[in-house]
């Protein structure tokens, strides 16, 4: 049942209440949408706050603008079985306090999809709430805050069930799950942010699928055990933190089949796994193009790399405050600057890949010598090191079986990844 109501909204104009307004509100048509039906209002702009407390639709059909007036939350769903759909969302408040947002949903079976949500501080807050669909959304903060002073696009605190799928987020702070399982993060894209997505103490979450390009970090992981992350797209996470995918005491993890290019650090390991007896199975992932491969913090153990791509990275493998990454399983990867031979043409180098600590230890261990990391001086003393080193050099990672042949893909990324931006601005634009 489409409730437009013209001759109510006609009164609502006319009303003394309201007729000094800027917009008429949202909230009396709610009222007078019967539980279960639908609200279809004429198109035009409406204020808000809104708030829906029994199962109903308000569909906007593309047509329809709710403007928050610049004070707490647009619209807040306090009940189970809900849908918004349809609606350009605008305007929250500023308070962090309180969580001003697009979307506020505090019940369960709620479903929040194809909305614009733009100029407000935090984009949809699901807090204590399960199994609710975020879907094709599109959604960015305020723009005149600074990266760090704007809200989540999408944020989950001790909320489970939930499906985050196929939204757009930009100019946002961080996607964040807090507290929060069995969720599903898929085929999203945010560009930028700070972190794409950020995890604490949130456990059996599934992401993959996703694009994330132009942030400060990728995927954070933070005391968040049994996560599968696979088949993600991460690239251009720089600056002196960029991290593709970072993890901090963190066990029995699945990354797979993800990208990660063009990034200060590809991956940053710090004491993970975390649990006794664990272990973090990295697979099938392509590591190419970024300042670091990997960056251990220290010197840690209980992770598998097995049929990773370790493609021209300025350096593969960094371990932090000395030590070795070698008590990890390495096997069967593909390292770019392996010089060894197949002889024998079954695809496995006929000696081991071996990475030694030598010269690269100056911009490691000395911060401005950073300034001239991967320049021709840095270069020549590694060299030299390699030929007549002054001390023993420090065996990094030894992997017995490695590939000799990349796969196809790694030929190709750095034509599309061109293309791939130019699509998200695309995108952007066109939103």
């Amino acid at each position: 049942m489409i409730l437009a109501r013209l001759p109510l909204l006609a009164m609502l104009l006319l009303s003394p209440a309201v007729a000094g307004a800027a917009f008429p509100p949202l909230q009396p048509l709610v009222d007078a949408t019967e539980e279960g039906g639908t609200l279809a209002p004429p198109p035009g702009t409406y204020s808000g706050p809104v708030v829906v407390d029994k199962p109903m639709v308000i569909d906007g059909r593309g047509q329809v603008t709710i403007d928050g007036g610049g004070k707490g939350t647009v619209i807040l769903l306090d009940t189970d079985g809900a849908t918004i759909k349809n609606l350009h969302l605008t305007n929250s408040g500023d308070s962090v306090n309180d969580i001003d947002a697009g979307v506020q949903v505090r019940g369960n079976y709620n479903v929040i999809k194809d909305n614009v949500i733009d100029d407000c501080l935090f984009g949809i807050d699901l807090q204590q709430s399960n199994n609710n669909i975020v879907r094709r959304n599109r959604i960015s903060s305020k723009l005149e805050f600074g990266l760090g002073q704007r809200g989540d696009s999408v944020r989950l605190w001790y909320s489970f069930g939930n499906k985050i799928t196929d939204n757009v987020t930009t100019d946002v702070r961080d996607m964040v799950v807090w507290y929060s399982a069995d969720n599903v993060i898929a085929r999203n894209r945010g560009s930028n942010s700070r972190y794409s997505l950020h995890f604490m103490y949130s456990r059996y979450n599934l992401v993959e699928d996703n694009h994330y390009v132009n942030n400060a970090v990728g995927i954070f992981l933070m005391y968040s055990d049994s996560v599968v992350v696979r088949n993600n797209h991460i690239a251009h996470a720089v600056g002196p933190t960029g991290v593709g995918i970072g993890f901090k005491e963190t066990s029995d993890l699945t990354i797979e089949n993800n990208e990660i290019l063009y990034c200060a650090s590809g991956l940053y390991i710090d004491v993970s796994p975390y649990q006794p007896d664990t272990t973090n199975r990295f697979r099938g992932n392509l590591i190419a193009y970024n300042g670091i491969g990997i960056r251990f913090l220290n010197d840690w153990k209980g992770n598998i790399f097995e049929k990773n791509q370790f493609v021209d990275n300025l350096t593969q493998i960094v371990v932090s405050g000395g030590g070795t990454a070698n008590r990890n399983h390495w096997q069967g990867n593909y390292w770019s600057d392996y010089t060894g031979f197949d002889l024998d043409e079954d695809g496995i180098g006929d000696t081991p890949y071996e990475l030694y600590a030598y010269a690269d230890r100056l911009w490691q261990d000395q911060p401005y010598a950073q300034f001239f990391k991967g320049s021709p001086l840095l270069e020549v003393l590694d060299f030299l090191e390699r030929l007549a080193p002054f001390s023993e050099p420090r065996l990094l990672v030894r992997d017995d079986k490695p590939w000799v042949h990349t796969l196809a893909k790694v030929e190709v990324e750095k034509k599309t990844e061109e293309m791939d931006a130019f699509e998200l601005l695309k995108q952007s634009l066109e939103n």
